[in-house]
Formats: structure tokens, C-alpha cells, sequence
């Protein structure tokens, strides 16, 4: 499978999978892909670590990779996945709601991640429509030796807590979400049927980078379907780290969803989806319909 290299000019991290077990790789600025091999990102973000200069000083060290990676998830154990809701205007609009007073978020569950190049897999029993929605997310890393995670942050220093960044896929049953609002339940399995969220691969530095600012989008098979850019969220990263850790506890490894733009739309099986944010990098991934067992 031919793989999309991560975009140059900030070193960027990864994992990959060689002979069944997991390691880590490093992006160079130039696009060189490195083995580093230590495999444990949570023990990393946990030091602070995985940032610009460490990325680099482990590339110091790095073998080159022989062939295409066979990527794997970035965090394969986060122990929260937050999603921010209607976070650009044109998105809430196309849903025909207002913006949200103040933020909210979701969450979804860490069996829904899945690396670039697996498939979406719909249920054989879900018939009614399913959605992409591509968004920038943050992957959280800071220094935490006592395992007591961040909270009330305050929003000069609330980046401070962010590792990198990466591209997310908030896959939604859209029609099942809408049965269970009707019905005032919560839309939890509309977003967390397993396989709803493909990430990554590469997770750029947050200390190389400004997100604020970035055109976003998805095509499938081809045509573009949500196009925009970083800058029209409604709730900027920090504030948002801020609201969300007023809520919740903080911890390294957990990743942040910052809402998708306007464009969603239905996705079939058989479909191929590229979903790319400048600078960042490209998450393709294919959706196949299961068969029943």
C-alpha cells in the first residue's frame, strides 16, 4: 500500500508495526522516515516527552525504515477520548441548530480508534446512514511522574499541556444519533461503535507547529466534501483545554477532538476516504459494510 509521507517542515511521530510488535518512528522536517524503537507513547507523553528537540535527538539514534510503514494507531490506550460538538458555525448551521451557548463535549471509546489504511466497519444490523466528519485533534503529553493528570488550567499556559497534533475521523451513525435524541438518550453508541474513529498517523510537535490556523478536509472516492480551515472554530485549543479541565482530569496519552467543519455526509460501502489538514498530514481509510456472522 502506498503510504502518504507527513508533510515537511516539523519533526513528527509515529507507530508502526514490524513482525507483530509495535515501535516508534520519526518523522524528520525532510520526510525521512526513522525506526527509534521504544514502543510505550503513554510512559512518553507521561516525561513530557515527544516533543520537537526529543524527536530529534531519538532520530539522532534512528535506522531507516526499509519500505512503507505499517502504521498503527498513535495512542492505542488514551484513557479519555473528548470531542467538541458543533465547533464551527457552518457545521452547526448544516444541522440546523445554533452554535452551543457555551461548549460541550462527547466522548468516545478507545475501541473505535483504528490507523490509516484499516477499514470503517458498519454493523451488518446498521441500514440507516453513517457519517464522516474529519477533525483536527490534539494528543495531550506532559510531565506527570505522580499520575495526578491536569485540572482548571489556565489559558495563558493551557497549550503547554498539549504533545501534537494529528488527523481524526469522527465517524457517526447519524440517523441512529437522531433516534436517540428524539428519545432524550445520550448519542454514546452512535459515535463509538467500534472502528467510528480513525486517527492519526503522524502526530506532528506542538511546540513546531501553530494549528490555529490550517485548511482542513475530506474527499471521498475522489470529490471533496468538507473543506475549511482551523481558524473558523467557534472555541479556540486553549479554550477549550481550559473548559474541559474544569470538567475532567487531563492525562497524558488522552486525545481531543476539535469538531468537524460543514460537509458531512453519508458514506457507502466500498468508499475511500482521505482526509488531510495542512501541515499535519493525510488519514486514508476505506468503509466496508460487515456481513452477518
Amino acid at each position: 500500500m502506498t503510504i502518504d509521507l507527513p508533510p515537511p517542515g516539523a519533526p513528527a511521530w509515529f507507530f508502526h508495526r514490524v513482525g507483530g510488535q509495535r515501535r516508534l518512528g520519526v518523522a524528520l522536517p525532510s520526510g525521512e522516515l526513522l525506526d527509534v524503537g521504544r514502543d510505550d507513547e503513554l510512559v512518553l507523553l507521561a516525561e513530557g516527552s515527544l516533543r520537537r528537540d526529543h524527536l530529534l535527538a531519538l532520530a539522532e539514534d534512528g535506522e531507516p525504515l526499509a519500505g512503507p510503514p505499517q502504521l498503527d494507531v498513535p495512542v492505542r490506550r488514551p484513557s479519555k477520548i473528548l470531542c467538541l460538538g458543533k465547533n464551527y458555525a457552518a457545521h452547526a448551521a448544516e444541522l440546523g441548530s445554533a452554535v452551543p451557548e457555551e461548549p460541550f463535549a462527547f466522548a468516545k471509546f478507545q475501541d473505535t480508534l483504528v490507523p490509516y489504511g484499516a477499514p470503517v466497519v458498519i454493523p451488518h444490523w446498521l441500514d440507516t446512514r453513517v457519517d464522516h466528519e474529519i477533525e483536527l485533534a490534539l494528543v495531550l503529553g506532559f510531565e506527570d511522574r505522580d499520575g495526578i493528570g491536569r485540572k482548571d488550567l489556565d489559558p495563558a499556559t493551557a497549550l503547554e499541556v498539549v504533545a501534537g497534533y494529528t488527523v481524526f475521523n469522527d465517524i457517526t451513525a447519524r440517523k441512529l444519533q437522531a433516534q436517540d435524541l428524539d428519545k432524550r438518550r445520550p448519542w454514546l453508541r452512535a459515535k463509538s461503535l467500534d472502528t467510528f474513529g480513525p486517527i492519526g498517523p503522524w502526530v506532528v510537535a506542538a511546540d513546531a507547529l501553530d494549528a490555529g490556523d490550517l485548511r482542513i478536509q475530506l474527499a471521498v472516492n475522489g470529490q471533496t466534501r468538507q473543506d475549511a480551515r482551523t481558524s473558523q472554530m467557534v472555541v479556540g485549543i486553549a479554550d477549550a483545554l481550559v473548559f474541559l479541565s474544569r470538567h475532567f482530569t487531563l492525562r497524558p496519552g488522552d486525545i481531543v477532538a476539535m469538531g468537524t467543519p460543514a460537509g458531512i455526509g453519508p458514506l457507502e460501502d466500498g468508499d475511500s476516504m482521505r482526509g488531510e489538514i495542512e501541515k499535519i498530514g493525510v488519514l486514508c481509510n476505506t468503509v466496508r459494510k460487515a456481513t452477518r456472522r
